[in-house]
C-alpha cells in the first residue's frame, strides 16, 4: 500500500510553508486565492486526504480531535478517555483514538501526526518531542496534553510528587518501617516524580529503601505498569528472601498483580506485607486496596472543555493545571497490631 502523503510534502511540493498549507486547510483569508489553488491542485494530484478541517472548504462538517494515547490496557487510560468522551458529547467535534503502543509511544505519535488526520490532538501520557513541538506550532495544530507537560501548552495532570509523598506519609503513619517500591523498567517524568516524593519523605524520616526493596517490572515503559509485571516484582523479591513489611506499587494495576502474586505464595495482606497502589481504579476499591485518587475522569472533561475554547478562539489563553492527589485509605495498609 502507498504511503499517504503529508501536509510537509504538499508543501515541498508547492514551495511553500507547512504553516500555508495548514491556513489553506483552516481556510485561512491570509492565504491568496493563486496559492491556494495550487495547494489545493496538488493535493488532488497527491491524492491527499485531507482532514476534515480542508472539507470545510466545500461544507460545513465538524473538526476531527485526535485522542493519542500509549495503551488501552491500562485502566488510567481507560478512565481519562472516558470523560473525553463523555464531554466530546456535548459538543461538535468528531473524535479518533490512536493507541501508539506501550514500546515506544514518542515514534507512534511522529507516525500519526506524520498522517495529516486530525485538525486537533490530546496527548495522554507522552513526552511531547521537541520536533513533534515544531510542527505543531508550523501547522497550527491545537493541541492539549493530559498527564504530561509543555511550557508552551494546555496540561491538566496530577501532582505525581505530592502523590509520592502522600503515599510515604501514610505508610510511615501505619508503623512501617521497611518500605520497597515496585516500578516499571524503564524511567519516565511520572515515575520520577513519583518516586522522588515518596524517597523524599522517607529520607525525612529517617528511613532508607534498601536496593533489593527496589524492584522494577518488565521492559517497556508502559506495558511495564501491568498486572504480570507486579505480579513479577514479588517474585523477584521472593528470589532474593527479602520482603518489606511494606510496598508501594507505582499503579494499581502492579498493585493487583502484587496482591495475586502474594497470595499464590502464601503470603498475606496486609498481615505479612502491607500493599499500596497510585490512580484509585475501579477495580482498587473491590480489593480494598489503599491508593492515591487523581480524578482521571474529571482531567479527561477539563482537557476536552480547554479544547473547545481552543478551537472556538486560537488566542484563547493556556491552562497549566496541576491538582492535588487524594490518599484514599483502605485495608491493604492497615496495620496488624
Amino acid at each position: 500500500m502507498a504511503k499517504k502523503p503529508t501536509i510537509y510534502e504538499i508543501a515541498k511540493k508547492v514551495g511553500v510553508s507547512t504553516a500555508t498549507v495548514s491556513r489553506v486547510l483552516n481556510d485561512s483569508p491570509r492565504v491568496s486565492d493563486k496559492t491556494k489553488k495550487r495547494i489545493l491542485k496538488a493535493m488532488r494530484e497527491m491524492n491527499y486526504a485531507p482532514r476534515l478541517t480542508a472539507r470545510k472548504l466545500a461544507s460545513s462538517k465538524t473538526e476531527l480531535l485526535g485522542v493519542v494515547v500509549p495503551s488501552f490496557t491500562t485502566p488510567y487510560f481507560n478512565e481519562v478517555l472516558k470523560g473525553i468522551k463523555d464531554e466530546i458529547g456535548r459538543t461538535d467535534l468528531d473524535m479518533m483514538i490512536y493507541n501508539t503502543g506501550s514500546d515506544d509511544p514518542e515514534k507512534g505519535l511522529k507516525e500519526f501526526f506524520g498522517r495529516g488526520i486530525a485538525d486537533a490532538l490530546v496527548i495522554i501520557s507522552i513526552d511531547l518531542p521537541e520536533r513533534i513541538h515544531k510542527q505543531l506550532q508550523a501547522t497550527e495544530v491545537q493541541t492539549v496534553l493530559v498527564n504530561a507537560t509543555h511550557p508552551e501548552y494546555s496540561y491538566f495532570q496530577v501532582d505525581d510528587y505530592q502523590g509520592g509523598h502522600l503515599a510515604a506519609e501514610h505508610l510511615v503513619s501505619q508503623g512501617y518501617e521497611s518500605i520497597g517500591i515496585i516500578s516499571a523498567a524503564e524511567e519516565s517524568a511520572m515515575t520520577k516524580e513519583r518516586t522522588g516524593g515518596f524517597q523524599d519523605y522517607l529520607d525525612k524520616q529517617g528511613i532508607e529503601i534498601k536496593d533489593e526493596h527496589f524492584v522494577r517490572g518488565s521492559i517497556s515503559k508502559h506495558a511495564g505498569f501491568s498486572e504480570e509485571s507486579g505480579f513479577e516484582a514479588i517474585h523477584k523479591f521472593d528470589k532474593q528472601g527479602a520482603f518489606p513489611e511494606a510496598i508501594f506499587c507505582l499503579n494499581d494495576t502492579l498493585a493487583i498483580g502484587a496482591m495475586y502474586a502474594l497470595s499464590r505464595l502464601g503470603i498475606n495482606v496486609p498481615e505479612d506485607v502491607a500493599v499500596m497502589g497510585y490512580d484509585n481504579i475501579k477495580l482498587s476499591k473491590y480489593l480494598d486496596l489503599t491508593t492515591i485518587d487523581q480524578k482521571m475522569y474529571t482531567i479527561g472533561v477539563k482537557a476536552i472543555k480547554q479544547m473547545t475554547k481552543l478551537i472556538g478562539a486560537a488566542d484563547t489563553p493556556v491552562v497549566q493545571q496541576v491538582s492535588d492527589p487524594i490518599l484514599v485509605k483502605r485495608g491493604s495498609t492497615e496495620k496488624k497490631l
